[in-house]
This record gives structure tokens, C-alpha cells and sequence, in this order.
């Protein structure tokens, strides 16, 4: 803007300025080995055509620690593209009678061009969107290299099957166990589906996790239980048919061996083998089996069913007591989960306990406290700490750790189990019976098998222009796709119809954010320059599964020789939800906040101030219309502020002999800029960064409405180009503008952040609080040198003191240098 308006007018200043940034590519980042880099990344929106105060929040976020650190003279990268697979746009597809294809690149248009309004700093030049063959075809390709390497791998697994819609629901479609779409009771399916071997790198995984420190300490907590490293045994039941006589082994792994002696049942899933076998000849078993393939098949919501159950009628035998132990098929029993079957303790093991006292099972105590805080009453529930053995034989009297250990040393000796180390995680599915995503590289030949599809001929594409109908993936009804030949035998065979897991394209999305130019290469040597990324924003619900299955894809790029570091992200923030009155911000419930209706009447500054004012960035937020607003009263008044001040050039401050006001006003200044900087860059907390700056303005605006002296005008400048560089990374646009306004050439995102002036923090005085008998009575400021005799005797004098102390036996005063004075009086 050439001309400073008077009024702050916000579409003025926002178009004036991103018309500046545009000419200039002032967000262009390119390698330059003569800075420290910084590459900062918010997590990337999936494309659903319409921005929410969440993505204003977050981005908001990413940008102001970008803008400071460029302002301190770092070289920044901070991209933005689409996460642009998923099962939304077949839903959107099916709703609106279009190709998903069409649905998302229009989505694409429209948010990018929203994104842009808000001013973000985004090297548009590096987006990029998952659903681009430019992009899914280095996935499939790494696919092929983990592939030979032996890292992935098929196995049958279960799903839920819509046998109407004759397709894979993911587990939130499935409603009262039936299809969210068609009403369809929803059927457990046990079919082929293709495997990445996480569980190889498990340990490393979990290793790393004490090398993360600028991660927030939950969320390592989370994923190290998500991994879930545990010590124990494996066992093994011997089990009898009494039919035939036949004897076969089931195993069981525990990490509670001290228990083994009161095992009273053995419970398996309803998909293990031998519920199976026992649905061939006992009808109540079958129909438990068939009932149970109606629920859904994820843990979390098995463990919240009521227990159920049935007696396969088949039985163990103890490794130990050589007693028989009853089989029942259970519904909390996964057969995904170890071996598909537990060893059940009801007198120490809460859902063993409960699934005991519906079916009125033994519950045999072997393991008694040991301390007073430890209280067992089985007769409500299961006691379940650690103890002493008891009702067990040779190993009554041992504590856990002697009873782990004995019980083991019998086990291995007798060749029924020995000590292992188990993880809670499990490989990861890549694979999904869905058409928009990736299509997996492999070619199905019924003479040589599963055989990748030659690198010369990927990308293997999806087809974009497709009837959606409403039954399965369209991939199966297009011969066009399915039909191949072997590359081994070059027999008629049959591409893969699965699509990769979204999280894929998640995983590694930041790495190719360095080289989206580089089409003859997954990645190329820019990627060493800029990752790790220095700082990664995202949302808490992402704490496991795409922060693990990146910091494991990225374990797997530098195996391959792609990356030389072993962490994707160095730092990261989890910020809060934006709450709407309390509840989460959602169309369903209609409370959602239009951030374009916010821009058009406030501008996006002050939208993009209220989201990082309103609360810590790892803190939810609650929406207040009164605070946008009154974050726009804010802007006005330094926009007034700034524009009836009469602008100069600054000298050279050492040099000038300021009176006791101007020091006290240069004082509060850089105390601000000395608070804000430790704000942005260690605390991250910039909502009190802008609570110091308001601050300031108050102090400034005091001293600027009477300035006496040229000094004192010289005081005000300064405290003013100090609050607007401050404020920059947060309110880019009006801080553009009224850096020009102040008399300076370049632009405020090009400035240098303000250099904290020491000799400004040393005080010539020091406010006193003043007590009576420990209680305040008033504040004083006194020379920095006043000797405590002196201080003594004004503290006497002053007459908020004089009010308390009059009449009265002045005992002692205690004084505190620097800090407060106390009366004491009888």
C-alpha cells in the first residue's frame, strides 16, 4: 500500500500484501548450505472442500513458528499439500453421482485457494496431492523394494463384510453391527490381505522413543504402550479330544506365570482352529461363532461387550498339575492378538473374573498380598497385584519375580514353554478392498504366486473416470485393470484389486515434500539437507498410528539408503480442539464456525490472532465471537497508534543519555521482547506472547499521547517497530504494512527478529512490596542502591504503612532486597 489508510482496513492491507508476496515468491525455499535450516510442517489436510477453525488453528500455528524462525535467520521450508486418498470421497461419490476424482480435485481448488487467503507462508511450488501418480508411483515402487526384501507379506484376516454393498467397512461404518449404508448385518470375513513387518523393527521403535525430547511426554507414552514391550512365558496345553484320543498342543503366552496354578479355563477366539473344530459337532458353538461374525473386529470395542461365551466342550491338560482345564470359545479373545488364545485366571485377572461369574467358573486364589495397602476380596473382584504364591505346590511362599523365574526353568525343562519377549503391536494391513487409493503393485498367478509388478511398468494407475456404483470397488468390474500377465511365466493372471491403507501416503509425504521436482527418484539429496523436520504440528488423535507408522517408514527410507537420519520429526506439538460452548466443533451438530464469514468481516489477521490468543496451542480452544471481536479492537488501536505517530529514522541508542521515564519505558519494552522471544521459540506459547504485547502498547500508548522531546519520541519508535516485528509471525499482512508505515524499505518478514538490548534491563530502581505482619499494604519504588536503613525508614513514613503500624509496638522489619519490606508489630 502506497498510502497508509488512516482506518485499518483489512482487505486492503491483505490483498496489497499477498500481492507483494506473490511478485516476490517470498515463501520460494531453496538449499542453502551457508544457513541452519528449518523445516516446519503442519500435518496435511485431507481435501474435503471446506476449511474449519481446526485447520485455521493449526496452520496458524505452523505459520507463526515458521515466520520466527525465518526472522531469526534461518533458511525455512514449510510446504502444504493434500492428503487426498480415502474413503470420504467414495462416500461424497455415491452421494452426488460423481468419480471421486472429480470430487477431490475440485475440493483441492477450492480449499488452496482458501488456505491462500489466510496468508499461511507456503512454498506452493512443493505441492503436492496423494492421489497424483507422481506421487503413489515412488509408494508403489518402495512397495516392490520392501517386497524383496521380505518385509511384507500375505496372510488371511479378518474384516467387516457388507454383503449387500459387497464391500469392506472400515469399523466407525458399522452401526448396532449392521452396514451404516445399507442396514445389512455385518459379517467378520477372513480374507487375503497384504502386510508391512513392523513388528521387526519393534524394539528400535520403542528404543527411540528416549531420543524424542521435543515430543510431548504423553504422546511417547502412548506409543511405547501401543508397542507394548512385555517379559513372559510361552506355554503350551496339551489338548484331548476324547473322540479320537488325538492330542495337539495349544499355546498361550503370559506375562504373569505366577499365576499359571489357578488357571481354571482356557479361552480362545471364535475364528481359532479348534472353535472351529468344535462347531463341526456342537451346534451352540456354531452359533456363538456365527453370532460373534457379526460384531465389529476391533479390540477397543471387544473389550467394552459384555462377556460372552460357550464350552467347546474340549479340554487341556495342565502343563503343571496335569489336570484338565475346560476350552471355551470367548468373545473377548481376539484371534489377530498372539495366538488367538489366553490362559484365564479369574482370581487375577479382572475380564477373566467377569466372564468367571457369568458362567460360574472355579475361581482358585493362588497369589495373596503381601503389603497393608493390598486388599483381595474375591468375592467382589479380581485381585490383581503382584503378591505371594499360595495353593501352589512346590512355589507356595515365592514372590513374583522367584515365581516367575521357577515356574519358566520347570516349563523349559519339561519342554512345555520358556521365556519370551512379546510386543503388543502387530504388522501393519497396508491393504484395502476399496478403489480410492493406490493400487498395490502385484500380479496373483495362480502357477508362480504373488509377484511384484515390473519397476518398468509403474506407475500401475488408477482409473480415474469410473462409474461408482454402490456394490464393491470398481476396480473388480474393470477387466481393463484386473486382467495381466505373469511377469514370471506369462500366463494369464490377475492384477491385485486392493488399495493401499491412506496411512501409506501419510507416512512418508513430509520426505518428498523436499524433491516434488525430482521425477527419476523417490527421493533425492535435498532430502538429507532438510529433514529431519525441525517441527511437526498435528492433532493429539494422530499420537499413534501416523506418528508410528511414519517414524517406522522412515526407518525403512534409510534402510534403503534413502534418508541418513533415523527420526522423521525432531518437535512436535499436539495442539487442542477448537470447542464450540463446550463441545467439539461439528456439522452434525451444527456449532461449526465459517472461517471465510470471519475473513470477509475481520480480516484474516484477526482470525488467525484470536486462534493463538484464546488459548496454549496445546490447549483446546473455546470459541467466543467477543474475543474475534475484541481481537480486532486491538488491531485498530495499534493501527491508530502507529499512524499518528510521526515516524523517524532511529539513531544509534547507546549513545543516549535517557531521562528516568524513558529508561522505565525502554525497561518494559525489552522485558516484553525478552519474554515474547523465550514465548515463540522454547514455550511455544503464543497466547501470552500477545497478552506481553498488549501490554506494551498500553505502557507505549500512555507515554506516546504526551511526548515531550525528540528522546521521547525516539523511545516510542522503538517500543512501536518492536511490537510490530513481535506481532509479525502472527499478523503478517498488518504487520507488512506498518513496518513500510515506520519509515522501513524492506519487509517485515525480511527483517532480523529485534535484538534484546541489555543495558536496557538494568533498572535504576526497584518496586518494594510494603507488609504489616506478612499482609500487603502498598508497593513503592525506591533507588536500586537505597540502603535498608533508608528503606526502613521511608517504609515508616509512608502512610499506608503509618495506618496499621500506628499505636502499635513496632517488634522488627524484615527486609528482603530487591524484593519486599515486612513490618512486624505487636
Amino acid at each position: 500500500m502506497k498510502n497508509t489508510c488512516k482506518q485499518y482496513n483489512p482487505k486492503e492491507v491483505e490483498e496489497s500484501t499477498q500481492d507483494f508476496w506473490e511478485r516476490n515468491q517470498s515463501f520460494r525455499a531453496t538449499e542453502d548450505l551457508t544457513k541452519e535450516k528449518f523445516y516446519c510442517l503442519s500435518m496435511f489436510p485431507y481435501p474435503s472442500g471446506h476449511l474449519h477453525m481446526g485447520h485455521v488453528r493449526n496452520y496458524a500455528i505452523g505459520d507463526a513458528i515458521s515466520r520466527y524462525q525465518r526472522m531469526q535467520g534461518k533458511n525455512v521450508l514449510q510446504p502444504m499439500g493434500w492428503d487426498a486418498f480415502g474413503l470420504p470421497a467414495e462416500n461424497a461419490a455415491m452421494q452426488n453421482k460423481t468419480a471421486p476424482s472429480k470430487w477431490t480435485y475440485n475440493n483441492i481448488d477450492y480449499m488452496r485457494e482458501q488456505l491462500q487467503k489466510l496468508g499461511y507462508a507456503y512454498d506452493w511450488s512443493r505441492e503436492l496431492a496423494t492421489c497424483h501418480k507422481d506421487y503413489y508411483r515412488w509408494e508403489q515402487w518402495f512397495f516392490i523394494k520392501l517386497f524383496k526384501k521380505g518385509l511384507v507379506y500375505k496372510k488371511e484376516a479378518e474384516v467387516n463384510w457388507d454383503p449387500v454393498d459387497q464391500t469392506v467397512l472400515a469399523n466407525e461404518q458399522v452401526v448396532d453391527g449392521k452396514g451404516w449404508r445399507s442396514g445389512a448385518p455385518v459379517e467378520r470375513r477372513s480374507i487375503p490381505q497384504w502386510f508391512v513387518k513392523i513388528t521387526a523393527f519393534a524394539q528400535e521403535l520403542l528404543e527411540g522413543l528416549e531420543d524424542l525430547k521435543g515430543w510431548p511426554s504423553m504422546v511417547r507414552t502412548m506409543q511405547a504402550n501401543w508397542i507394548g514391550r512385555s517379559e513372559g512365558v510361552n506355554l503350551d496345553f496339551e489338548v484331548i479330544d476324547h473322540g479320537s484320543g488325538n492330542q495337539q498342543k495349544l499355546s498361550v503366552y503370559t506375562t504373569r506365570p505366577d499365576t499359571l496354578m489357578g488357571v481354571t479355563y482356557l479361552a480362545v477366539a471364535p475364528q481359532h482352529p479348534l472353535a472351529q473344530k468344535a462347531a463341526l459337532s456342537n451346534v451352540e458353538v456354531a452359533e456363538f461363532i456365527e453370532k460373534q461374525n457379526k460384531n465389529k473386529v476391533a479390540e477397543a470395542e471387544l473389550s467394552k461387550l459384555k462377556k460372552d461365551g460357550v464350552n467347546t466342550g474340549l479340554m487341556a491338560i495342565h502343563p503343571i498339575t496335569k489336570n484338565e482345564v475346560p476350552i471355551w470359545v470367548a468373545n473377548f479373545v481376539l484371534m489377530s492378538y498372539g495366538s488367538g488364545a489366553v490362559m484365564s485366571v479369574p482370581a487375577h485377572d479382572q475380564r477373566d473374573y467377569e466372564f468367571a461369574k457369568e458362567f460360574q467358573l472355579p475361581i482358585k486364589q493362588v497369589i495373596e498380598p503381601i503389603s497393608a495397602d493390598q486388599e483381595c476380596n474375591l468375592d467382589e473382584c479380581a485381585f490383581v497385584d503382584k503378591g505371594r504364591v499360595i495353593n501352589s505346590d512346590q512355589f507356595n511362599g515365592l514372590n513374583f519375580q522367584e515365581a516367575f523365574d521357577a515356574i519358566a526353568v520347570f516349563l523349559n525343562k519339561n519342554n512345555k514353554g520358556e521365556k519370551t519377549v512379546n510386543y503388543r503391536l502387530r504388522d501393519w494391513g497396508v491393504s484395502r478392498q476399496r478403489y480410492w487409493g493406490a493400487p498395490i503393485p502385484i500380479i496373483n498367478c495362480e502357477k508362480c504366486g504373488s509377484l511384484p509388478v515390473p519397476e518398468e511398468e509403474l506407475p500401475v494407475l488408477l482409473p480415474e473416470d469410473v462409474d461408482f456404483d454402490d456394490t464393491g470397488s470398481p476396480l473388480t468390474k474393470i477387466p481393463q485393470f484386473f486382467k495381466a500377465n505373469c511377469p514370471k511365466c506369462n500366463s494369464t493372471a490377475r492384477r491385485e484389486t486392493d488399495t493401499f491403507d491412506t496411512f501409506m501416503e501419510s507416512s512418508w509425504y513430509y520426505a518428498r515434500f523436499t524433491c516434488t521436482d525430482q521425477h527419476s527418484a523417490m527421493l533425492d539429496g535435498r532430502a538429507n539437507y532438510w529433514l529431519p523436520v525441525d517441527q511437526y504440528i498435528g492433532g493429539v488423535e494422530h499420537a499413534i498410528l501416523h506418528l508410528l507408522y511414519a517414524r517406522f517408514y522412515h526407518k525403512l527410507l534409510r534402510d534403503e539408503g534413502l534418508v541418513d537420519s533415523d527420526e522423521p520429526f525432531t518437535r512436535l506439538l499436539t495442539q487442542g480442539m477448537v470447542l464450540n460452548e463446550g463441545t467439539k466443533m461439528s456439522k452434525s451438530k451444527g456449532n461449526t464456525v465459517d472461517p471465510l464469514g470471519l475473513i470477509e468481516k475481520y480480516g484474516a489477521d484477526t482470525v488467525r490472532m484470536f486462534t493463538l490468543f484464546a488459548a496454549p496451542p496445546d490447549q483446546s480452544l473455546d470459541w467466543s465471537d467477543s474475543g474475534v471481536e475484541g481481537s480486532f479492537r486491538f488491531l485498530n488501536r495499534l493501527w491508530k497508534t502507529v499512524i499518528n505517530h510521526e515516524k523517524i529514522n532511529l539513531p544509534d541508542i547507546s549513545s543516549i543519555n535517557f531521562n528516568s521515564d524513558q529508561k522505565k519505558i525502554r525497561l518494559k519494552t525489552h522485558q516484553t521482547l525478552q519474554k515474547v522471544t523465550d514465548d515463540y521459540g522454547r514455550r511455544q506459547t503464543f497466547n501470552t506472547a500477545i497478552a506481553a504485547t498488549m501490554e506494551l502498547l498500553n505502557t507505549t500508548t500512555k507515554f506516546h499521547d504526551s511526548p515531550n522531546s525528540e528522546t521521547d519520541h525516539i523511545v516510542v519508535q522503538e517500543a512501536l517497530e518492536i511490537i510490530i516485528l513481535m506481532l509479525a509471525p502472527i499478523v503478517p499482512h498488518f504487520s507488512h504494512v506498518l513496518w513500510n508505515h515506520l519509515g522501513h524499505e524492506n519487509a517485515a518478514m525480511d527483517q532480523s527478529w529485534p535484538t534484546l538490548d541489555q543495558a536496557a534491563l538494568v533498572q535504576d530502581s526497584v518496586l518494594m512490596v510494603l507488609q504489616v505482619n506478612g499482609k500487603l499494604r502498598d508497593r513503592i519504588e525506591v533507588p536500586k542502591t537505597i540502603s535498608n536503613e533508608d528503606l526502613e525508614l521511608k517504609t515508616l513514613q509512608n502512610k499506608s504503612i503509618k495506618k496499621f503500624t500506628e499505636g502499635k509496638d513496632v517488634r522488627k522489619i524484615i527486609v528482603i532486597p530487591g524484593r519486599l519490606v515486612n513490618v512486624v508489630v505487636s
